[in-house]
């Protein structure tokens, strides 16, 4: 049904993280849905070059950490009339507030908010002249506190807060920008945690996850495809009358 959905029918878009996960997933759907031409964004060239896109869409990959201010002065000047952005990479950490290193906070802190903020901030002066929309995704830990969530919780709490001001400033221009905070989604970002990958071990991948889901009221984690879906509905025309919201996924987890 996706691809015969053409939404997106000569839109430009911007797509951070999209080596893999919720990124990809994102690049995947816009590319089916039409999209003209794709700014797509990793750390890893790798994950990029195996999206299997249409050939229809006019691709182009920016190699680098969202956090390097010098990457943005060089995509910038490429991105003039962008339609939509997917304000998406991010890496996982853990740790108690009592206990965390200053240098393990800056490593997430950097990427998560500094990079989330050098990204909306250049999309938001590319759409500035005819307007466009933007999803950032945050995280349901950045609205239930969850201990030992570390600056990973922290960070999401506030680039879901900094999409509301985002929204209210871009407003007067046509620029509409929201949040999505998912609950648990099935990505490599849990490949991070010490404990997931002691329970890989032990139990497998598919295992851990189904036990970890046992966390939310519906007994499962989403997967990429399900988020990007949701992203994509206030990304696109269909959301039109939507922004400053953060929509919370999470089968429940914060209730």
């Amino acid at each position: 049904m996706m691809d015969r959905i053409q939404d997106f029918a000569g839109r430009t878009a911007l797509v951070t993280g999209a080596g893999s996960g919720i990124g990809a997933a994102c690049a995947t759907a816009l590319a089916a849905r039409g999209a003209a031409k794709l700014f797509l964004n990793d750390i890893s060239e790798g994950g990029l070059n195996a999206l299997d896109l249409p050939d229809t869409c006019e691709v182009e990959h920016f190699i680098g950490s969202v956090a390097d201010e010098a990457l943005w002065k060089a995509i910038e000047p490429k991105l003039g009339g962008l339609d939509h952005a997917v304000v998406n990479a991010g890496i996982g950490g853990f740790g108690s507030i009592g206990t965390l290193d200053f240098a393990e906070w800056r490593r997430v802190m950097d990427v998560n908010l500094d990079g989330a903020f050098l990204t909306l901030s250049a999309a938001m002066r590319a759409m500035a002249e005819k307007g466009g929309s933007t999803v950032v995704v945050a995280s349901s830990t950045g609205v239930k506190v969850v201990p030992a969530t570390g600056a990973y919780g922290v960070s999401k709490a506030a680039v879901a807060h900094m999409s509301r001001m985002a929204a209210l400033e871009g407003a007067p221009q046509n620029i509409r920008v929201n949040a999505i905070a998912p609950g648990g989604v099935d990505t490599a970002i849990w490949e991070s945690g010490d404990d997931f990958n002691k329970a890989v071990e032990k139990h497998g991948r598919d295992a851990t996850i189904k036990n970890m889901a046992k966390s939310t009221p519906l007994n499962r984690f989403a997967t990429s495809d399900e988020i990007a879906d949701q992203i994509l509905y206030m990304l696109g025309d269909s959301g039109a009358n939507i922004t400053g919201h953060v929509l919370v996924t999470d089968g429940g987890f914060i209730l």
